[in-house]
């Protein structure tokens, strides 16, 4: 027992070397260590002797044995892929207890040795903050550590690395040159590799159409659009199937041959196709392609391509939402016709080429395509977009460029050609626009002409303006920024000149002087002054400088010419446009004319009674507007 205060000092065991012969380094180590109750990592050795051993044929008994000199003869690939060809290692190495006393060339090196999952690519990886100092034995000591590395992982040594001795010869050449080498990042260097087995396909069946769509994981999710049809194009890859595949042997660093397994066959085709898919046979794969727009619908065991869908309604409950798009050559046919029930139901969207509705639009539905014909009535909250769009009943809205509505109540509608049999109430605004019957609180706004056969109420508004749709007021409002901004640069050009100008005008004199000074001393051979040069110099550059200046300013000035020129092309067609009532005018409402340049509004009130029928905006001779009854 110790003393009181005493210390005891702690004992680290010490083995006596040993001389063992294993196939299994690691495995001998750790029941060594157990032996002598000491950690394994406070044991290190030497390898003394390495035999390798082969049985080249199934029927062989014995291994035979290959020296180290012969073993890179056999890193044959017909050789080491036989699987009845078997190699192993016998490793004589002497156990031996670590010294503190002693120093290793890479007490400082982060050194590790990995492999990948199939044990078929070995690599040495060095850690950022290694350092090794150069000695003249490095070459050799890493070749030795690496392959003390190798096998304590169950690595062979002497096959499958021949890289391993280019490696060592430059490592130790890049240290050798720096004297004190410190790594500031990683680095990985393989060291080993054997033949990697090609992977076994099994077969497979890919539905490329259910699945091509990419899944954005922060995008609300839609519940209403459930894929109802799933719209295709043309020369699309709808369907695959992978063909069944073996794959090819290996036989990794450890000496180790990898069969691969059977390939397995659970998705065999079973369905059939018509015309209008392609069936095409590839080396790994058949293809099943698109040849036509549509939507790819299962009938009978068969897919096919069809374009036309026949639905009673679309609906939440029933379809969900349907966006095959415009072009997809894909047309609706839906045939719900009950005046009570919604034929497109409350928030649906549907987007196809051509949709035919015998009933009515639900509210916050939207419909798009390319023609669009709805039977019966549009709530005031749904939207239709269409090029040609023709609604019996209108209350919400629609955007198209021709557009047939027969009776719309207080709907809006936007487009080029707008065609009304009966107007209560609503907004219009297009080119040109017809009106049959014209009851009360019409807003017509076109940019050519609007033409009512009959009217039949009051308080309705009239209005003649060039830049009516969204696309010509966003041309416009585009040509008057680029007229904003070149009038502001011709400003700022034209006093830039300014100053230029009166620079060269004051110092012409003075130029002169010395243009002619240089001329002399050119032709005396003399050396010119320095601060001539300078100045001469100078001048030539506001010279420069004023001409870049002038052009600039005459290329803006037509620039500002073309824009201008646009504008009151603008304001030239209004004086062809027309607002036509082909019947007698009664009760109280208004016919207005835009200008841009003034931009002010004319108004005009036909009286009462009035057969007056053709109004067109006349400029007068002292250059100012009024809006006239014309004969045309």
């Amino acid at each position: 027992m110790a003393l009181f205060g005493s210390k005891e000092k702690a004992t680290v065991k010490k083995v006596r070397p040993t001389v063992v012969r294993t196939q299994n380094v690691a495995k001998e180590i750790f029941n060594f260590s157990k032996s002598y109750d000491i950690k394994p990592e406070l044991l290190d050795f030497n390898i003394l002797d390495v035999q390798t051993y082969t049985k080249k044929n199934e029927n062989d008994t014995e291994w035979e044995h290959i020296s180290n000199e012969e073993l890179y003869e056999l890193d044959d690939q017909a050789a080491l892929l036989n699987e009845h060809f078997q190699i192993k290692q016998t490793y004589e190495i002497e156990i031996f207890s670590k010294s503190k006393e002693s120093k290793s060339l890479f007490q400082d090196m982060k050194l590790a040795v990995g492999a990948n999952a199939t044990k078929c690519k070995v690599y040495l990886s060095i850690g950022a903050g290694s350092k090794i100092k150069y000695d003249p034995s490095l070459e050799q000591e890493l070749l030795l550590e690496i392959n003390k590395r190798k096998i304590r992982a169950g690595i062979l040594i002497y096959i499958f690395d021949e890289m391993v001795q280019d490696l060592a010869s430059k490592m130790s050449a890049h240290i050798r040159v720096g004297e004190n080498v410190e790594y500031t990042k990683n680095e990985t260097h393989l060291i080993a590799q054997g033949y990697e087995p090609t992977p076994t396909t099994d077969d497979a069946l890919i539905m490329h159409y259910e699945t091509k769509e990419d899944v954005d994981e922060n995008k609300k999710i839609d519940y209403s659009s459930r894929g109802f049809i799933q719209n295709v194009k043309a020369d699309e890859l709808l369907m695959e199937y992978i063909k069944p595949k073996d794959g090819k042997p290996g036989r990794n660093c450890r000496g180790e041959f990898m069969q691969p397994k059977e390939p397995l066959v659970t998705h065999e085709v079973t369905f059939a196709i018509d015309d209008t898919i392609k069936e095409v046979d590839t080396p790994d794969s058949v293809q099943y392609i698109a040849r036509a727009n549509g939507y790819i619908a299962f009938e009978e065991n068969t897919y096919v391509i069809k374009k036309e869908v026949d639905v009673g309604e679309i609906s939440f409950k029933t379809t969900g939402s349907i966006s095959s798009g415009i072009d997809s050559d894909v047309n609706i046919s839906v045939t719900e016709t009950d005046a009570i029930k919604d034929a497109i139901g409350t928030g649906m969207t549907v987007e196809v080429t051509e949709i035919e509705i015998d009933g009515n639009v639900g509210s916050n539905a939207r419909v798009t395509a390319m023609k669009a014909t709805i039977g019966g009535q549009t709530h005031s909250s749904a939207v239709i977009k269409a090029e040609k769009i023709d609604i019996n009943v209108h209350k919400g809205k629609a955007t198209g460029k021709n557009v047939h509505i027969t009776r719309l109540e207080h709907g809006e509608v936007n487009g080029d050609t707008v065609v009304i049999m009966q107007a209560v109430g609503g907004t219009i605004r297009a080119k040109e626009i017809d009106i049959e019957i014209c009851a009360s609180h019409v807003k017509a706004t076109a940019s050519k002409r609007i033409e009512i056969q009959k009217l039949q109420g009051s308080e309705n508004v009239f209005t003649i303006d060039p830049v009516v749709n969204k696309d010509a007021q966003e041309n416009f409002n585009s040509n008057q920024n680029e007229i904003d901004t070149l009038e502001s640069e011709i400003k700022n050009i034209d006093g830039e000149i300014k100053k230029y100008t009166q620079l060269i005008k004051s110092g012409n004199a003075a130029y002169l002087d010395i243009k002619k000074r240089l001329l002399h001393y050119q032709k005396s051979g003399v050396k010119m002054p320095e601060s001539f040069v300078k100045k001469y110099q100078q001048f030539q550059r506001m010279q420069e400088r004023l001409k870049e200046l002038q052009e600039t300013h005459k290329f803006k000035i037509d620039q500002l010419n073309l824009y201008s020129t646009r504008t009151v092309s603008l304001q030239e067609n209004i004086l062809d446009a027309r607002i036509i009532n082909r019947d007698r005018w009664m009760g109280y409402n208004e016919i207005k004319f835009k200008l841009i340049e003034p931009p002010i509004e004319l108004v005009y009130k036909p009286k009462e009674g009035s057969h007056d029928s053709i109004f067109g905006l006349v400029e007068l001779e002292n250059g100012s507007f009024e809006i006239r009854a014309l004969h045309e």
